[in-house]
Formats: C-alpha cells, sequence, structure tokens
C-alpha cells in the first residue's frame, strides 16, 4: 500500500446528500475526495425515487386512460404497458448518471474514486488499494434491505431487481405492506401481472392516517391487487415452476417473483467501523444533534447513513446542508426535521405530513379534526378516480395545521402547501387565504378545512 494521501474531507457514497457536501466543501477550497462502491450517482437516482416515479407515471397513465374510457377518450380501455419500452424510457434517465457525476465531480475538482471504502483508523479510510487521511469523513452511504429472519430469505428480490426487470414475471408477491411493496404492486399490477401482498398484520402502511390507509387497501384489492393481512410469510422455497411463499399459519402463495418488501436500514457493513471508533447502536450510528459521530468527532453522516430523519431524499439533502454547514461555519448546526412529507405512489398517492390522527390520540395531544372523501370533487372527478379523501389536524385555539393526510390524485403535489403550514405554524385561516388556481388541487384545500 502506498503512503497516506491526505484530504480535508473524504466522503463515503455519491447519493445526494454526499454530492452536496463534497461539492459545497471543495468549493470552499478543500481538498476532497469521495469513494463508491457501486455505480457513482446513489439509490434515488440510479434505484430508487426517481426510476420508481418513471414507470408510476406511465402506470399512472394508464389507468387514467382506463377511467376515462367511455368519457370523451375513445379506445382507452384497450390501452397496454409495453414493459420492455418502459424499462427502456426508464434508463434513458437513469443510464447517463454515473457518468454525468463522474464529470462533475471532475470539473469540480473533486476526486473520485470506485472502490468499498473501510475506516482503517479514527482519521483513515483505505479504498481501492489506497489510504486516504483526512481532516473529517462523512458517511452517506444510504440504506439497503433488511435481511428478514425467514428460511430462504437469500430468494428474495429486491426493488432494485423489480426496476431493472427486462421482463416482467406473471405472478408477483410482495412481502411486507410497506411502501415498496405498495408502489410496486400497482406498477405491476396495472402492467398485467398477478400480485399478492403479504402483511404480517392489520396495519400495513402504519406510519400513514389508518383510515386512508384502508380506503387504499380497499381500492388496490379493486384494482385486482390481493393484499392478505396478518399473514406473516415463514419461508421462501424454488419450485420448478418458480418460488413458493409459506406463511406461518400454513398457507401458500406460488410466484415468480418474491420481492423483499420488509424495510431498509443503513449500509454500513462493509465500512468497519469499529476500527475508525465509530459508535452503533442498534445498526444505526450514534450522532450528536450535529450529526456528528459521538464517538469520533472527526466523522459526520448524513441520509438514510444517519438515520436520524425518515428516509427520504430530501430528509437526505437537508441533512446535507447541516453538515456542510458544521464543517464549514463551526458545528453548531442541527437538523429539523419538521414538516416532512411522505408520499406512497400507489395509484392514487397517499400522502401524509405532520401529525396522525392515531399518534396525536396515543400521545395525548388535543386537536381538532377536519376530515372527509373528495371523490365528488371536480378535480378528481374528472379525472375518473373514485378513491380520494383527507384529514386534517388543527391545533385548538390557534387553528395551527397540526397534520395533514391525503389520499387522491395531485396528493403528491397538494401535500407541499400543507407541509409549508406545518413547518412554519401556518394556521387554518392562513393557508385558506391561498388564491390558488382553480380547479386545482390546491383549490380544493378551501373546501378541507371547511
Amino acid at each position: 500500500m502506498s503512503d497516506a494521501e491526505t484530504y480535508d474531507l473524504v466522503v463515503i457514497g455519491t447519493g445526494s446528500a454526499a454530492t452536496s457536501v463534497a461539492t459545497r466543501c471543495r468549493a470552499a477550497g478543500w481538498r476532497v475526495a469521495i469513494a463508491e462502491s457501486r455505480e457513482f450517482g446513489g439509490t434515488c437516482a440510479l434505484r430508487g425515487c426517481e426510476p420508481k416515479k418513471t414507470l408510476w407515471t406511465v402506470a399512472e397513465a394508464v389507468n387514467r386512460a382506463r377511467r376515462l374510457a367511455g368519457k370523451g377518450l375513445a379506445g382507452g380501455g384497450d390501452v397496454v404497458i409495453d414493459w420492455p419500452a418502459l424499462m427502456a424510457f426508464k434508463r434513458s434517465f437513469t443510464d447517463p448518471v454515473p457518468q454525468h457525476r463522474a464529470e462533475s465531480y471532475a470539473d469540480a475538482g473533486i476526486e473520485a474514486i470506485s472502490g468499498t471504502a473501510h475506516f482503517i483508523g479514527r482519521n483513515s479510510i483505505e479504498v481501492a488499494g489506497r489510504r486516504l487521511q483526512a481532516r473529517h469523513i462523512l458517511i452517506a452511504t444510504g440504506a439497503r434491505p433488511s435481511m428478514p429472519p425467514i428460511e430462504g430469505a437469500e430468494l428474495l428480490a429486491t426493488s432494485d431487481d423489480f426496476l431493472s426487470l427486462p421482463q416482467l414475471p406473471q405472478r408477483l408477491v410482495m412481502l411486507g405492506g410497506g411502501y415498496i411493496s405498495f408502489e410496486c404492486a400497482h406498477i405491476a399490477a396495472r402492467a398485467g401481472a398477478q400480485v399478492t401482498i403479504l402483511h404480517r398484520d392489520e396495519q400495513p402502511l402504519r406510519h400513514f392516517d389508518q383510515d386512508l390507509v384502508r380506503r387504499l387497501v380497499e381500492h388496490s384489492r379493486q384494482a385486482g391487487i390481493a393484499i392478505e393481512l396478518n399473514c406473516r410469510a415463514a419461508a421462501v422455497e424454488r419450485t420448478a415452476n418458480g418460488f413458493a411463499v409459506k406463511s406461518e399459519d400454513g398457507r401458500r402463495f406460488e410466484a415468480d417473483f418474491v420481492l423483499h418488501g420488509l424495510g431498509r436500514k443503513p449500509n454500513l457493513e462493509a465500512l468497519d467501523l469499529d476500527a475508525g471508533g465509530v459508535a452503533v447502536e442498534k445498526g444505526r450510528l450514534r450522532v450528536d444533534r450535529h450529526l456528528r459521530s459521538i464517538s469520533n468527532p472527526v466523522v459526520f453522516a448524513a441520509g438514510d447513513a444517519a438515520a436520524q430523519g425518515p428516509q427520504l431524499t430530501p430528509v437526505a439533502t437537508h441533512d446535507a446542508d447541516i453538515v456542510a454547514r458544521n464543517l464549514l461555519e463551526g458545528c453548531h448546526h442541527e437538523p429539523d426535521y419538521t414538516g416532512v412529507t411522505s408520499v406512497v405512489f400507489a395509484i392514487p398517492p397517499l400522502a401524509s405530513v405532520g401529525l396522525t390522527e392515531e399518534a396525536a390520540r396515543r400521545d395525548g395531544t388535543s386537536f381538532e379534526l377536519r376530515q372527509g372523501d373528495m371523490a365528488d370533487y371536480q378535480s378528481v372527478r374528472r379525472t375518473g378516480e373514485t378513491a380520494a379523501g383527507f384529514k386534517i389536524l388543527l391545533e385548538p385555539g390557534s387553528g395551527c395545521v397540526l397534520g395533514a393526510h391525503l389520499l387522491g390524485p395531485q396528493a403528491q403535489e397538494v401535500i407541499n402547501l400543507f407541509a409549508l403550514a406545518v413547518r412554519l405554524r401556518l394556521t387554518a385561516q392562513q393557508l385558506n387565504a391561498l388564491l390558488s388556481a382553480y380547479p386545482s388541487g390546491a383549490s380544493n384545500i378551501s373546501s378541507m378545512l371547511g
């Protein structure tokens, strides 16, 4: 091994958080290196939200055409998804990313290194046979699927696999009732596959409003997706015709493709954190309120690897801003995850921000409730969608928006206005003063708030 090369900052990972911090520190004159074990670009751009949303867009367009068949759209009921063409369309977004990211690093003067990085000291990293010594190290390695404790778990496919299928299998079984399973299920079902979701208890999508979740579950079933609740997978086995999933209660589900939708965890195993003196607890980095390791102040973390906020790209971007400011301005900045939105890109989408009714009742938080159905709203009815509803929680007295939960077309866009209200503590009266375009999803807000 060659002698150590010295840097101001070494970044592990090339996703949104990693790239942002590296770029800002390099612009400040720092010597920066960035290391990646896979293709440059990170999960969101290559294997997550962006390619998924591309597939969802086509699936939603097909679904909308079918809903509007006979309502002025001739032949809409016969439109189908050409899966190989859809994959080619997706690759038009993902394939250029690694090269573009490499070029951006070169243009910025950031040294990009391909290889699996691991600690060899408190401020030293080894990658691709090189030893890098740094004043600061950022861990921004994202997350990976959690290995479930079931027999045959090695046979499970991941969302990475689903998003790169050259042909869509006819029978898919999704393990777990989280957002990954629901999103992939809705895409696959609109493409003509037989889809089954197996969930361990009665509450899929646990962190979302359960009244709206129940509506989405029923709507999903009407779309042909079988959803088996109180059905915990016990084993996966290979068969002559594909795979079989056995549940703890003795049921058996045949499939050509079995998806791991049972959650993700920080991707830390390859880093040899003990060698760096970086403390871990229950699979998560132990960081302080500044996103700095509590046991090694050289090390910071951001995004899914930090596991402080929800595992979402906007959170990673926010973490990156906090870390960059702490590195460049002094370590006194803290993340604020108030008003982080979360969306299940089912068809239609389910969106959430802030306090849920379940959490408020559990914690004894007082609230005023606004809820209702939106299927007859003009902006919903004209799409042919039948599943649409809302629930808004307001603070008694002040009228501040505590939480908002939406199901229906444009939910993923309208929720952002409620997110602004939650983050800035806007009142229902202030939000209702919005003079929005009409008819639009935003124009429904006044009707929701009553």
